[in-house]
């Protein structure tokens, strides 16, 4: 496969650049209809309980009461004469408003549950079933669009919420990426030293964004999609362009500092860094397509963006990258940055010359010689003295290093071990960012009990006819004495602990339907708390009435299903991760402990990046700094959050393990193969760390906490895999391995030999051992029975 592309992209090079072009304008313009084609929301499964009580209220009852106007005196209290005229005005615009059912408020008799306890505020509530509408009421009165002179009126409930989280969305994406793109394209200009080589990750990028917007508007158009998808479009896409890129143009660089032509230095870079790309593409969709089997469309959302960025992104970088790189040739060091950076990188230069000894002077041969003492200046002037002096310290000491390592990683992780659950609501926002925000934050505080975290539950008649009303009154009173319930709101009225408080209003459809009755249950508590948790599984023990069936619905509901369908589908998801991960990246090395290695340790990270989120965000801490509400984290974040930093660690375990493979397979020991590959690669994988890290954290500036939430934990990912795992862990754990580090047994060695990656003997560079005096640690450092205690396959 990779022989064709090379042939491809060194004979047809135009022609893959035209074609590309083509396909970048088609893909932009169809990833432009993206947008009026996602929705917010998706966090809740689909085929749970909740899901059913929520179609059952949409076909009977208009659906849930997702709109609610906080109407608040100017002056005076809700009673006063002009403000019950202005409170039922609010209530009559509602009611005439596309899509609008069931509207009810203070002023028109549904109780004093809608009256705050100032006796200043009222709540009207409505549904509004299509989304479309539901957004054009929620922009009507969030514009003032329509006003009354003695009051003033919010929107807020959930269609508030997810319009205004979605608009939220939009702006965020926009402020991150003006903070993330110049930042990169500085750092980048800084890491290649020239101004076309780090244009090159950015068209990159590029590509797998636009190719990422132009699947995820065809999906849309069949299936639900959510809008938070573009976010990690965006950012996966520019972050997956520099990773790749960054190996690409290294590599190409550095063959053409060997003395080769152009044609032969693509060439070698797409049999090298290509199979590396493709390896470590293939690992991180593979971390990435675990999230199709969680029913919240969120999920599979997130799956379907990152799968696509990613395909494209290996694509762009081992096809239209090289193409690029065969038609610039040595102008991809054109434009080079001079003053300090060129000073320091001379500097090194002239060290690692001088460090290479008398061999290495200008001079030392003609011909094939000089080629040779060309190519190996050029190599050792690719390594990073800093980390082949890291990997020697490291393995000089491995235990001594590697254990506190370890320990700070479980300290990370600690603060995991009390996580608290949630499902998004208005305090995702920061206060004062939205109105839905404020109107939540009155309800909370300044009414009996808030009914956007409500239980509804709905009983259906089995067979034909109506719920008998003596049996109706029994279970809702039974429903009502049930701990942490501050009321039931039915067609019979509203019942406190067993007591009727309000009479029926025969007048009233909302609570009622042909063969169905709705109550809604009023918690006294946060529906995020674990009492209404159990309240929501109380509510389901309960014995149905005589001839009827019981679905329960509402936010406290929404938010048990969810957590049990993450839950119940985690294992395999892991499991199958596990599995699919090691089979790749036996595949790639040949060996058994290296992929069971990259398990641990990246889980171990993954772990510690858990543990700090829940201490910034359900702690609270850094929220002075960041501008967020503390809360519980949002049940299908640690799921993308674990595919995401997963997948990128990986990433830089196929970066590393390349190289070392690549030297180790060219004779040399375990040890100056593990301290050579970090060396080589170092840099690179530092780099492109700091560059991503830059591109995610840009979302701390976000007004979204579970998407500050995201940027923050996948940055940090970003940065501990780069520096105590592959910086420490990887050389620690390869020292006491020894040669056993890759070993497989005899059937694995033979699948591997059939199947299993293998590099070209022309194109794997010649083995570079240091001299013994410039070495860090000998040979005979190593132990006996660990250098014998392993072939390689």
């Amino acid at each position: 496969m990779f022989a064709a592309l090379v042939t491809l992209v060194t004979r047809r090079t135009r022609l893959v650049l035209a074609g590309t072009a083509v396909l970048v304008v088609l893909g932009a313009l169809l990833g432009s209809t993206a947008f009026g084609k996602l929705q917010g929301g998706g966090f809740d499964d689909p085929r749970s309980d909740s899901s059913r009580a929520s179609d059952v209220l949409d076909a009977h009852f208009h659906g849930r009461a997702n709109v609610l106007l906080l109407v608040t005196a100017r002056s005076g209290e809700v009673d006063d004469t002009r403000i019950v005229a202005a409170g039922r005005a609010v209530a009559a615009d509602l009611a005439a408003q596309p899509g609008a059912r069931d509207v009810v408020s203070y002023w028109t008799g549904a109780g004093s549950s809608l009256r705050s306890r100032d006796r200043r505020s009222a709540l009207v509530v409505g549904s509004v079933a299509d989304d479309d509408d539901a957004a054009d009421v929620v922009r009507r009165y969030a514009s003032r669009e329509f006003s009354l002179p003695a009051v003033t009126v919010e929107p807020g409930g959930a269609a508030a919420v997810n319009h205004d989280v979605s608009n939220q969305v939009s702006s965020d994406l926009a402020v991150a990426e003006s903070i993330a793109l110049p930042i990169t394209l500085i750092l980048l200009v800084v890491a290649f030293a020239g101004v076309v080589a780090a244009l090159l990750p950015l068209a990159v990028g590029l590509i797998g964004m636009v190719g990422g917007l132009a699947v995820l508007a065809v999906i849309g158009s069949v299936t639900d999609v959510s809008i938070f998808a573009v976010n990690l479009t965006t950012a996966l896409g520019l972050g997956l362009g520099i990773d790749y890129s960054l190996l690409m143009v290294s590599r190409f660089r550095e063959e053409l500092a060997t003395g080769r032509d152009r044609a032969s230095a693509v060439g070698i870079t797409v049999r090298s860094a290509g199979q590396t790309i493709f390896f470590s593409g293939a690992t991180v969709v593979v971390s990435l397509i675990m999230m199709l089997l969680f029913p919240p469309f969120f999920l599979r959302s997130m799956a379907y963006a990152g799968i696509s960025v990613t395909l494209v992104a290996v694509v762009a970088a081992v096809v239209v990258l090289p193409a690029l790189l065969m038609l610039l040739g040595e102008r991809v060091n054109a434009w080079r940055v001079g003053g300090l950076i060129g000073l320091v990188r001379r500097r090194r230069q002239r060290a690692a010359v001088g460090a290479a000894g008398p061999g290495a002077s200008p001079g030392a041969g003609t011909g094939e010689a000089a080629v040779g003492t060309r190519g190996r200046r050029a190599r050792e002037s690719a390594e990073s003295p800093f980390w082949r002096r890291v990997a020697s310290t490291v393995m000089a000491r491995p235990v001594l290093t590697g254990l506190p390592v370890i320990v700070v990683l479980l300290v990370l992780a600690a603060p995991f071990l009390h996580v608290h659950f949630g499902t998004p609501d208005d305090r995702v926002l920061r206060p004062g960012a939205a109105a839905s925000r404020t109107v939540g934050d009155a309800l909370r505080e300044r009414f009996p009990a808030d009914l956007a975290g409500s239980m509804d539950v709905v009983v259906q008649v089995d067979g034909q006819g109506d719920l008998d009303s003596t049996a109706l009154s029994s279970y809702a009173a039974t429903l009502s004495r049930l701990p942490d319930v501050a009321r039931v709101d039915y067609t019979l009225g509203t019942v406190v602990r067993g007591r009727p408080v309000t009479p029926p209003d025969p007048t009233s459809v909302r609570f009622r339907a042909p063969g169905a009755q709705l109550l809604q249950v009023v918690p006294a508590v946060d529906y995020t708390s674990p009492r209404a948790q159990a309240l929501v599984h109380a509510t389901r023990a309960l014995p149905a009435p005589a001839g009827s069936t019981v679905l329960v619905g509402g936010a406290p509901a929404v938010l048990v299903d969810g957590r049990s369908a993450i839950g119940t589908r985690l294992p395999l998801a892991l499991g199958l991760i596990a599995l699919a991960t090691f089979v790749l990246l036996f595949l790639f090395t040949g060996s058994v402990l290296l992929p069971v290695k990259a398990i641990v340790l990246n889980g171990l990270c993954t772990c510690a990046v858990f543990g700090v989120a829940v201490w910034i965000f359900t702690d609270g801490h850094l929220s002075g700094l960041l501008d967020f509400t503390p809360g519980p984290l949002d049940t299908s974040m640690p799921v993308l959050l674990f595919c995401i930093a997963f997948g990128l660690s990986m990433d830089y375990e196929v970066f590393l393990l390349s190289r070392i493979k690549e030297v180790h397979d060219t004779g040399a020991s375990n040890i100056e193969a593990v301290a050579t590959g970090l060396a080589r690669v170092g840099r690179i994988v530092s780099t492109a760390a700091a560059l991503l890290a830059v591109t995610f954290v840009a979302f701390a500036t976000s007004s979204v906490r579970f998407m500050q939430m995201f940027g923050v934990g996948t940055a940090l990912a970003i940065v501990l895999d780069a520096t105590l795992i592959r910086g420490v862990l990887v050389p620690a754990f390869m020292r006491v391995a020894g040669e056993a580090s890759w070993w497989a047994p005899g059937p694995l060695r033979a699948l591997h030999r059939r199947f299993g990656l293998h590099e070209h003997a022309e194109d794997a560079p010649p083995a570079e051992v240091a001299p013994p005096a410039a070495r860090d640690i000998e040979e005979h450092d190593v132990p006996t029975g660990a250098q014998n205690s392993a072939h390689r396959s």
